[in-house]
């Protein structure tokens, strides 16, 4: 929803029929998208399987509101800051379907064309998002350097009525369904778990077994289509995603998730300050890539801006933990979502959301880790220990302070029975998370 000042610029300016539903979803559910479905609907988790090309505004839209990723909308690059303005309002507990756009195939390295980059892939112009190509086309809110500003496109924010600095956003993310029937997965010089680093391969590989290889690293050309850069495109084929061909070809099951999903936490103004900087997730969660965090996933964060200021990116249709070679299988995705306001002491989140973000799905309980939870102020460590460390403490502070286990008990639990996961190794501030099985706690 607008103010009387965006409503006037809008009717004075005519900026056409995007503006028109943004404000009229802000009026209520009662006036929202065509075919918009009630909260009770939208939590009835669909199968994440290709319906047909979700172009912005047609198919269904399952949330009181609803937003699409338009050029003078998002970021790219960057989340917003606790000064950002959102670019739509909605009262907490409602639901909200919002169209991702992925980076890839939009990107400078692979031409900034999506419509002749996944030409040359076989994708046909109509399967190729109007959104994802006036994007490539038209994004001028920051200047963009491939070689610094994170690859993303951040839809949002989106302003939570009632949410204020100390609460927790909780973020039930209902539905999630691909927009194409495609993803695309990247390896880049001098990024992912085996790259070239410092001018030598990182300790524990040699030379011979970075990724992608030395003699194809055209980084000193300048130029980002030639850097030498790989880029692979799977196909979806109903709940699978197949990936090569001949001898070569794999396929592996679909499991659609955001890859970001955070609020504001920077407070540099700057839109493109380095601790707002796409890639690192921090105490606002954002790039956190835990696979997890699917249809049916709750993701709790500690609130530091008025409203939340709710964003997404980076949508996944399939990525292993770790996330080795740099990106996913990347495609662009409609997710709803459940933007709920939880006050301290009312016990609507776990303790631990109210410092640093916390996750849990209907079978198990995810506490999270970070290697340097600060976005890239002074610097970024990837110290996976430290990830691990902080992970542990925050599930031991779960268990003891939320589920009333004894601290001694708690840790010895966890060594017995709960598994740790690498979420990734690639976001410059790398992750760990935990998965407690809730069942074990049943009496």
């Amino acid at each position: 929803m607008h103010d009387g000042r965006d409503a006037a610029r809008i009717l004075t300016t005519g900026l056409g029929r995007r503006r028109f539903l943004q404000a009229a979803a802000g009026v209520g559910a009662a006036v929202a998208v065509a075919g918009a479905a009630p909260a009770a609907a939208a939590g009835r988790v669909a199968p994440a399987t290709f319906g047909g090309i979700l172009q912005p505004g047609q198919g269904r839209i399952r949330g009181d509101h609803y937003l699409r990723s338009d050029v003078d909308d998002v970021l790219w690059g960057y989340v917003p800051s606790v000064h950002a303005t959102p670019v739509t309002r909605m009262r907490s507990g409602r639901t909200i379907t919002i169209d991702s756009v992925s980076h890839e195939g939009i990107l400078e390295d692979q031409g900034r064309d999506p419509a002749a980059w996944f030409g040359e892939q076989g994708v046909r112009r109509r399967e190729v998002l109007d959104d994802a190509a006036a994007i490539a086309a038209g994004y001028d809110r920051t200047p963009r350097d491939f070689d610094t500003d994170g690859p993303h496109v951040i839809t949002g924010p989106v302003h939570v009525e009632g949410a204020e600095p100390g609460d927790v956003l909780k973020i039930e993310t209902l539905d999630v369904v691909p927009r194409v029937p495609y993803g695309v997965i990247s390896s880049r010089h001098g990024k992912g778990a085996l790259a070239l680093t410092g001018g030598g391969a990182p300790a524990g590989i040699t030379l011979d077994e970075v990724m992608p290889p030395v003699a194809t690293d055209g980084r000193a050309s300048g130029v980002p289509t030639e850097y030498g850069n790989v880029s692979l495109l799977a196909r979806v084929q109903g709940k699978r995603a197949v990936l090569g061909t001949g001898r070569s070809r794999v396929s592996f099951p679909l499991r659609c998730f955001f890859g970001t999903m955070g609020v504001a936490f920077s407070d540099n103004a700057r839109l493109t300050a380095p601790e707002a900087n796409s890639i690192p997730p921090t105490l606002g969660g954002g790039n956190i890539d835990i696979s997890h965090l699917g249809a049916g996933s709750t993701f709790y964060l500690p609130v530091r801006a008025p409203g939340a200021l709710f964003y997404v990116g980076d949508p996944h249709m399939a990525m292993g933990d770790g996330e080795v070679a740099l990106t996913a299988m990347e495609g662009s995705l409609r997710g709803t979502f459940r933007l709920t306001v939880c006050k301290k002491g009312t016990g609507d989140a776990p303790s631990v959301a109210y410092s640093y973000p916390f996750a849990e799905t209907a079978e198990a309980w995810i506490p999270i880790g970070l290697s340097d939870p600060d976005g890239s102020v002074g610097g970024q460590g990837t110290d996976l220990d430290v990830a691990m460390r902080r992970a542990v403490v925050n599930a031991l502070d779960f268990l003891e302070h939320d589920r009333g286990l004894d601290r001694a008990v708690a840790y010895a639990y966890l060594s017995a029975a709960a598994d740790f996961a690498v979420s990734q190794v690639v976001d410059r501030t790398v992750g760990v998370h935990g998965v407690v099985r809730k069942a074990d706690f049943r009496r």
